[in-house]
């Protein structure tokens, strides 16, 4: 005999002591649970995998663009520091330029200002040459009218030292010392 197979007291052979009927409930119960898995894991776990796998490339695709961005700043970036690196520079030609002008003016001031100064010290020195001359005039003109009334004097009194001295001195006073100051 078999030795899973055991009698039974109805007579009916029993494995391990289980009755067929509990063999054959126990198989269909197994059935219908990989039935049930099978369909639920078609009706619950692949759509819970689609959505984990969606939810995955969504955030590699947005990781992908924040990479790109952050790319793309660096270069604008890099860009707007050379911009601002050439307006810099630009600006300092334009400054430097025009203290260039500036200085060139400045120059140009100052020599029409020296130039002027020069004719006008010129012009000045030509106006005092003129009124020494006329000084000099007006001074022999006075010599010869005083050396006139003065020979006059003398002739006329045919006098000595002293009264001539005197007389000279009579002539001063009469003229004035105003004659001489100018």
């Amino acid at each position: 005999m078999n030795v899973f197979l055991t009698t039974s007291i109805d007579g009916v052979d029993r494995l391990f002591g289980l009755d067929l009927q509990l063999l054959v409930d126990t198989c269909i119960e197994l059935i219908a649970v990989f039935v049930l898995f099978t369909a639920l894991s078609y009706l619950l776990f692949n759509p819970a995998r689609e959505f984990l796998k969606k939810r995955q490339q969504r955030i590699q695709d947005e990781m992908e663009f924040a990479e790109k961005e952050k790319t793309d700043a660096v270069n604008l970036k890099a860009e707007y520091t050379k911009k601002i690196s050439e307006v810099n520079k630009e600006a300092e030609a334009i400054l430097s330029e025009s203290r260039k002008k500036a200085l060139k003016k400045e120059n140009d001031i100052v020599g029409s200002a020296k130039e002027e100064a020069a004719r006008i010290v010129d012009r000045a020195n030509k106006e005092v040459e003129l009124e020494k001359s006329k000084v000099k005039d007006e001074v022999k003109q006075e010599m010869i009218s005083l050396a006139s009334l003065m020979a006059g004097k003398v002739v006329a009194a045919s006098m000595d030292e002293k009264q001539q001295a005197e007389l000279i001195e009579n002539t001063l006073k009469e003229m004035g010392d105003k004659t001489w100051q100018n």
